[in-house]
């Protein structure tokens, strides 16, 4: 299956050179590039991509806004193209409906890897840049009690709520499946259970949900 997708840059040379890297690979398509916010949407809606790569400083319609009106009128799914000094805008796109986050200076590999994992239905948990952004999102906005209401976990079975745990901590499914001694076709079954039973679109939502509710607490360290 091809992977189609739509890349929004308002600078030219950077959305052109992840559209060279991305379609020279022989299961991913670039079908549209487009500077600004608002042509990502309706590039979205015309032609129904997998994946839309959004830079979050965007004119017209900025990255984030985009984010949201693509997550909530269709299926494709989005990673937000951002550098470590705009985090306050990440945290508003976590809640916009973003499946990850890239650097500007993205290795190629990394970038080809990205849209590959984000089509597959996964998010781009494991790079340390999300879970700091993560974390300090959850600190900022519900430093001293949950703003989700613990009992919402109420829906999980014993071993969901240890997956959603290990989640919040950042592991990916290889390295839950060691620590629940199970295999990673169950942990991705636990997984898919635990985003249906809760309503959330994909593993970073399952993140925000883990601080929330109060079941991790920001700077709890990952091997805990």
């Amino acid at each position: 299956m091809t992977i189609r997708v739509v890349v929004a840059d308002d600078q030219e040379l950077v959305r052109s050179g992840f559209a060279m890297i991305l379609d020279v690979q022989e299961d991913i398509e670039v079908v549209a590039e487009v500077g600004d916010g608002a042509a990502a949407v309706a590039a979205v809606e015309r032609l129904a991509p997998d994946v839309a790569l959004l830079d979050i400083r965007m004119p017209v319609l900025d990255g984030i806004e985009a984010c949201r009106a693509i997550s909530a009128g269709s299926a494709c799914r989005t990673v937000m193209l951002t550098t470590f000094d705009s985090d306050e805008y990440v945290y508003e796109a976590l809640h916009a409906g973003a499946s990850g986050f890239l650097l500007k200076d993205v290795r190629r590999d990394d970038l080809v890897h990205a849209v590959r994992v984000v089509a597959a239905g996964e998010s781009l948990l494991a790079p340390s840049v999300a879970r700091r952004l993560i974390e300090e999102y959850t600190a900022a906005t519900a430093r001293s009690s949950p703003s989700l209401p613990a009992d919402r976990l109420d829906v999980l079975t014993a071993r969901e709520r240890e997956t959603l745990l290990h989640l919040g901590r950042g592991l990916s499914n290889a390295e839950i499946a060691a620590a629940l001694t199970v295999s990673e076709h169950t942990v991705k079954s636990h997984v898919g259970n635990l985003l249906a039973k809760l309503g959330l679109r994909d593993r970073i939502q399952a993140v925000i949900c883990a601080y929330e509710t109060g079941l991790i607490s920001a700077g709890t360290p990952s091997g805990e």
